[in-house]
């Protein structure tokens, strides 16, 4: 059966339209990228960036290029750790969200 509509133009959509999601998927990211995946975190983040700030705001609060932070953000991208904590960072600021990150074991503990 064939889909209606773009998986993701709906994702682009939602994501200008729903603080909550766009801020899932940020978190989302992160996530990925902490857990070894970072193609992954990669891709999230490039549909994110579509759907909230645009390439081009990110590349004003980046100050790099719009095409290359396609690059950066598309399937085979390899960006440095710099680029990408730069990319996260205004992303976050943009979002008005704060990371905090916690261990497992930390984690674990809370839940028992």
């Amino acid at each position: 059966m064939a889909l209606t509509r773009d998986f993701k133009e709906t994702v682009k959509e939602r994501a200008m339209r729903d603080p909550a999601f766009s801020k899932a998927m940020l978190d989302e990211a992160a996530t990925a990228f902490l857990n070894g995946e970072p193609h992954v975190a990669r891709l999230i983040l490039r549909d994110l960036v579509n759907g909230s700030l645009g390439f081009e705001a990110l590349a004003a609060d980046t100050k790099h290029p719009s095409k290359s932070l396609h690059r950066m953000l598309s399937e085979k991208g390899n960006p440095s750790m710099d680029n990408l904590a730069a990319i996260f960072g205004a992303v976050r600021k943009r979002l008005g969200v704060a990371f905090e990150a916690h261990a497992v074991d930390q984690l674990k503990n809370a839940i028992l």
